[in-house]
C-alpha cells in the first residue's frame, strides 16, 4: 500500500510518515508540505491513499479532496484535523471524502481507518458528526464572511475595500450580525460565534 501524507507541520509530517513505514501493509510513504506539493505527487505516484491536513498553504487538503474527485483518481482520501469546524466538515462530505477525522488519534487508529476506507466503506469522527447536528448557524455564508474579517481585526472600511462593498453596506451586515446573535458588539458576537463552531 503506497500512502501519501501532506502536512505542513513538518515535525508532525515527520513523525506520521516515519509511524507508518514501520506499518508492513505500507510499501511506500510519500511526504507534501503542502496542498500544491501534494498534487504533483498524486499526478506523479500511484497512491492508494492521501492523508491530508485540513489547512496547509497553496492548497488547503479540502482543495485536494476535492481536485483529486475531480480528477476521477482512485486514491481514497483521509482528511485529518484539529479543527471541529462544521463548514469544513460540509464541504468534504459534499466532495465525496472517505474519512474526515481528528488529529488526536493513535497510529493504530488510522492504519484502522485506512482499512475501513480500502475496503469501500466511510469514517467520521463522532465529534463532528455532533457538531453537524448542532451547527445551525443563524448566518448568511455572506455574514459568516464578514465576521470572519472582523475577527482578523479589520476595519469596516478595510471589509468593504477587501469586499468591494460600500462602508453602509458592512455597517448593516455587522448591525445585523449583532442582532442574530444578540451580541453586545463585534468582539461579542466574534466570541459568540467561535463558541458555537459557526467559524
Amino acid at each position: 500500500m503506497r500512502v501519501l501524507v501532506a502536512e505542513d507541520q513538518s515535525m508532525l509530517r515527520d513523525a506520521l510518515c516515519q509511524l507508518l513505514q514501520f506499518q508492513s501493509e505500507i510499501s511506500a510513504v510519500f511526504a507534501a508540505e503542502n496542498g500544491l506539493v501534494a498534487q504533483k505527487l498524486l499526478l506523479q505516484e500511484t497512491i492508494d491513499v492521501a492523508i491530508l491536513d485540513v489547512e496547509m498553504p497553496e492548497k488547503s487538503g479540502l482543495d485536494v479532496l476535492e481536485w483529486v474527485k475531480k480528477q476521477g483518481l482512485s486514491t481514497k482520501v483521509i482528511i485529518i484535523t484539529t479543527f471541529k469546524r462544521p463548514g469544513y466538515f460540509e464541504r468534504a462530505l459534499k466532495a465525496g471524502v472517505d474519512a474526515y477525522v481528528l488529529k488526536d488519534r493513535s497510529i493504530k487508529e488510522l492504519m484502522q481507518t485506512i482499512q475501513t476506507v480500502l475496503a469501500g466503506k466511510k469514517e467520521y469522527s463522532p465529534e463532528l458528526m455532533d457538531i453537524v447536528v448542532n451547527a445551525n448557524s443563524p448566518l448568511t455564508m455572506q455574514e459568516e464572511a464578514i465576521l470572519k474579517k472582523v475577527a482578523q481585526g479589520l476595519s469596516n472600511k478595510s471589509i468593504a475595500n477587501q469586499l468591494y462593498l460600500s462602508d453602509g453596506t458592512i455597517r448593516n451586515y455587522i448591525s445585523t450580525i449583532l442582532q442574530k446573535l444578540n451580541a453586545e458588539n463585534r468582539t461579542d458576537a466574534v466570541r459568540i460565534a467561535q463558541e458555537n463552531n459557526w467559524l
